[in-house]
């Protein structure tokens, strides 16, 4: 069953009248009525009465154009749909995000918004394992992570900007006197930390690692927000990348001396799934606003 035979059913049924109808759709009496009868022979059942050069709707036909059209609206509908969508009228982008790039895609979002504005957004704030794992699940259209290392070949991953791995405190004055600070003299100070399933712990626990230090983590917690208010106690202090603390008050950011002391943001998505037209211009947006 093709929608043309469809239309050209209601176009019949319209005009009781075969080569009117097929006047009206522009197309021949004998393709109007092969078509028809193509239908008839698919239903097993005869959709019009034909008596000579006259044709009459059967009980079976009046019963199924209310289906008919229905269809065909529903497909006029989806078409406008997709159309919308194309356009830029309708639709919602899936974005995971980590915490230290909230700026950033808080940004892209305003600025898409303001162009247009039927666009919806549905966020997600997790670690990177977490997004990834949603990503890979076809639960995220996209996801923006501090995730240096490909994850698998089929994700594909641009590069956002870098940048440096800092001791976070709220100590101005500690602050002040430093222009860097080393993982040595990090490994003295009282920390808290990010839980293990961030990205930032792993980087900085093989950091710590590699130059056979100790450092005194007293608190791990899953939540960075809450994170930064221990900071704000001055009691601890804690490592993040420093776009993570943009915008935030009464904390400052010491960048950690080391050549391999930075991360890159990273967009990452699926490579063989179909990118909506929404989500490609939140794309341009995003890298835009970060080459600026």
């Amino acid at each position: 069953m093709e929608l043309r035979q469809l239309r050209y059913f209601l176009k019949a049924k319209e005009f009781l009248n075969f080569t009117e109808a097929a006047a009206a759709l522009h197309i021949s009496q004998s393709t109007l009525s092969q078509q028809i009868k193509q239908l008839e022979d698919e239903l097993r059942v005869p959709l019009f009465n034909r008596i000579g050069k006259r044709i009459t709707l059967t009980e079976a036909g009046g019963l199924f154009a209310e289906y008919a059209l229905q269809s065909l609206n529903k497909a006029n509908d989806g078409f406008q749909l997709l159309k919308d969508l194309n356009n830029l009228n309708t639709g919602k982008i899936l974005i995971g995000v980590t915490y230290g790039l909230r700026h950033t895609l808080t940004q892209a979002i305003i600025q898409l918004n303001a162009q247009f504005p039927e666009i919806s957004f549905e966020i997600v704030f997790g670690t990177s394992k977490e997004l990834i794992e949603k990503l890979n699940s076809f639960e995220l259209d996209v996801i923006l992570t501090f995730q240096e290392t490909p994850s698998a070949k089929h994700f594909k991953h641009q590069k956002l900007f870098s940048a440096p791995m800092s001791l976070v405190t709220s100590d101005a004055v500690f602050a002040n006197q430093r222009t860097a600070i080393s993982l040595k003299e990090i490994s003295e100070l009282p920390l808290a930390l990010p839980a293990s399933g961030y990205s930032t712990s792993q980087f900085m626990g093989n950091a710590f690692l590699k130059a056979g230090l100790q450092p005194k983590v007293a608190i791990e917690i899953n939540d960075i927000p809450t994170l930064l208010e221990l900071v704000r106690t001055g009691k601890w202090h804690t490592i993040l990348t420093q776009t993570t603390i943009n915008n935030e008050k009464e904390l400052f950011a010491i960048p950690v001396k080391g050549n391999n002391m930075i991360r890159t943001a990273m967009i990452i998505a699926l490579k063989e799934v179909y990118e909506k037209k929404a989500v490609t211009t939140f794309l341009d947006i995003l890298i835009r606003l970060n080459k600026a």
